[in-house]
């Protein structure tokens, strides 16, 4: 119970971590337009330049948001070591309402009563995962289903490059779906990583997990930026949720052993369920609503989980 309480606490100060470093990141592209007064901030498309990208991260605020990120990273490891990737990834996931309450409170982000309600149902659904949780399963797999996941990043990469190039500005959804899956990839590999327990430089980086957590961070970061870029913000959002949390979930459930508490394995896949969907809601409506203030404030700042607003054209999310 011990375990499980801790992993519950890294995962929250995951979603806290990836929340505040949105925020950060947000502010300090701000300050980086303010500072120029927007002049070759965007090329001729909207679409952010070199010159914006490095001009934000040389902010102090865009710096501290960067720290958050790798500190949320690292939380979010240790709970998926800790608990089933189905409540793990779920939580994590709930960084969606913390940007959406911290954009409120610093970039003037409007909340509407649905926001709240989409919020509130995100909590609720996680009280009734954290309920119904059991133990997690398994962190010992064997060698083909480690070189197994490998195999499925790279082709969930390759084919993801290849249809996002063909359907050009109709494939952002399809590249927030494969980030998701690649972002829950990794959550899957974290769990399942040699050489944590002992300790083992050598022992890591001759785990194939471990090259899944490098290939699929890289690429999911990319095609995640690829998404946005491409303008459809709601739905690239929504669908990444759906992939980060969904996938690893029934991995974890069907192939590493993750249980609910007897008799309350219908709690727990409600409560999955709901949270995916309020997650979703809060994507969906936060990305629709930082779209008007964008465009009522002729800024291009967008704030959305996990990633550097310079790296959006005018749009953001929740």
């Amino acid at each position: 119970m011990e375990s499980v309480l801790v992993g519950i606490g890294l995962a929250v100060l995951a979603a806290i971590g990836y929340g505040l470093s949105s925020v950060m990141q947000a502010l300090g592209a701000r300050q980086a337009t303010a500072a120029s007064d927007g002049t070759g901030m965007t090329t001729a498309s909207g679409s952010p330049t070199l010159r914006s990208t490095l001009a934000a991260a040389m902010t102090g605020v865009f710096v501290l948001g960067a720290i958050m990120d790798v500190l949320g990273f690292a939380a979010g490891a240790g709970a998926a070591r800790m608990l089933p990737l189905f409540l793990s990834q779920t939580i994590v996931a709930g960084n969606l309402v913390i940007t959406a309450v911290l954009g409120a409170l610093f970039l003037g982000i409007r909340l509407h009563p649905r926001d709240w309600a989409a919020m509130i149902l995100v909590l609720v659904a996680l009280c009734m995962l954290g309920t119904a949780s059991h133990a997690h399963g398994t962190t010992r797999v064997d060698l083909p289903f480690k070189l197994g996941l490998l195999v499925a990043t790279v082709a969930i990469i390759t084919i993801s490059l290849l249809v996002v190039r063909r359907l050009g500005h109709a494939g952002s959804v399809v590249a927030g779906m494969s980030a998701g899956l690649l972002f829950g990839a990794i959550a899957i590999a974290v769990r399942v990583l040699d050489g944590v327990s002992p300790f083992s430089v050598t022992t890591i980086l001759s785990d194939p997990a471990a090259w899944t957590i490098a290939v699929a961070g890289a690429f999911g970061f990319y095609l995640h930026t690829v998404a946005l870029q491409l303008g459809a913000v709601n739905g690239s959002t929504a669908a990444m949720v759906v992939g980060e949390t969904a996938v690893p979930g029934i991995v974890g459930v069907w192939l590493l052993g993750d249980t609910t508490v007897p008799g309350l394995g219908w709690l727990g896949a409600l409560g999955f369920l709901l949270a995916i969907l309020g997650a979703v809601l809060v994507a969906l409506f936060g990305s629709s609503e930082a779209e008007r203030s964008t465009a009522e404030n002729e800024m291009h700042v967008p704030v959305t989980p996990r990633q550097s607003p310079s790296t959006y054209s005018p749009a953001t999310n929740g």
